[in-house]
């Protein structure tokens, strides 16, 4: 099999070390450039072309936040996860929204990553409920259950919202609840309107940060 090929974007050159050597252990994976900056993980996303981004939130230059923006609007075909050890909710959630698959913590187990970065490249749920517990638990998650996105939401797409993020399929979700699998399909549809998110795995990581409490 082809490894993904992935471009790590970071400051410190000891955390680009580490997750070097990460995901050197595993063969799907084979990394092509390492940038300093947002700037610089533009210009090697230009060169390399990428099928992941690992890219860190704070940076000089250019802060991960707007290299995401960019990255996504030029190569969409991108995946971008958000590196971070901060507890700053608001900002992941800012680079969800701007395009990102999804998000890591520094300090994560190496297994928990790789696991994470396979359902990621495999188009999977991003969020398992072991995953989502760890990282609900590392971030000491604030209480966001009446913002005004929550509130525009049904009875029925919040329970939808939080079986996508069990990683139910279409399926599954349908003979849960006992209603047509297009239904689901409509909803999850109307989900990501509403939530202005992109895809499935975005819609997973939105439902852990502010509905799985």
């Amino acid at each position: 099999m082809v490894p993904y090929r992935v471009l790590i974007a970071d400051d410190h050159p000891h955390a680009r070390l580490a997750i070097r050597a990460i995901l050197e252990e595993n063969s799907l994976f084979k990394i092509v450039g390492e940038a300093k900056n947002g700037q610089e993980a533009i210009q090697l996303c230009e060169r390399e072309l990428p099928d992941i981004l690992l890219i860190d939130i704070e940076m000089p230059v250019m802060d991960g936040l707007e290299a995401t923006k960019l990255i996504k609007g030029k190569f969409p075909f991108v995946k971008v996860i958000i590196l971070s050890v901060s507890d700053n909710v608001g900002d992941l959630f800012t680079a969800i929204q701007y395009g990102a698959q999804g998000y890591l913590l520094k300090n994560m187990d190496p297994d928990d990553w790789l696991q994470y970065l396979h359902s990621v490249v495999d188009g999977s749920s991003a969020a398992t409920r072991d995953l989502a517990g760890k990282l609900l638990y590392q971030f000491r998650e604030r209480d966001l259950q009446n913002t005004p996105e929550i509130k525009s939401l049904t009875r029925r797409e919040k329970e939808i919202l939080l079986l996508v993020s069990d990683g139910l399929t279409n399926k599954q979700i349908a003979e849960q609840l006992f209603i047509a699998e297009n239904t689901v399909k409509n909803h999850i549809k109307h989900l990501l309107e509403k939530l202005e998110l992109e895809n499935r795995v975005q819609l997973a990581s939105y439902a852990v940060k502010y509905i799985t409490n």
